[in-house]
């Protein structure tokens, strides 16, 4: 009784959610420049487009579990640590308005 619940609510929501990480970290991947890929010492765009593209086709027409879980890892390496260093290569960790002689805690004023 209890399995009936999970496979009926639980599980179709869990594939859903691996689905919209796939999509989400594959757009993301396509949007990134081929040099940034390059620059920040990570494979290169068509490697992480074939991956996290075979990972959407999976989620989303195939339902294997196994397979599904490999492209979760991959859609979570792909967040965790290849996007942060593409946004870092691209001068996308910057915060928006500061200036260029804002320190960690707030902007330099020369010691005065």
């Amino acid at each position: 009784m209890l399995m009936n619940g999970f496979d009926n609510g639980v599980l179709p929501l869990l594939g859903f959610a691996m689905l919209a990480l796939a999509v989400v970290a594959f757009v993301l991947a396509l949007l990134a420049r081929e040099d940034a890929y390059r620059a920040a010492d990570k494979q290169t765009k068509t490697f992480w487009l074939v991956i996290l593209g075979v990972t959407v086709l999976v989620d989303f027409f195939l339902g294997m579990l196994f397979l599904e879980i490999a492209g979760l890892v991959a859609s979570i390496v792909f967040f965790v640590d290849v996007r942060p260093a593409l946004k870092q290569v691209s001068g996308g960790g910057r915060r928006r308005g500061g200036s260029s002689s804002d320190g960690p805690y707030g902007p330099y004023n020369g010691g005065r």
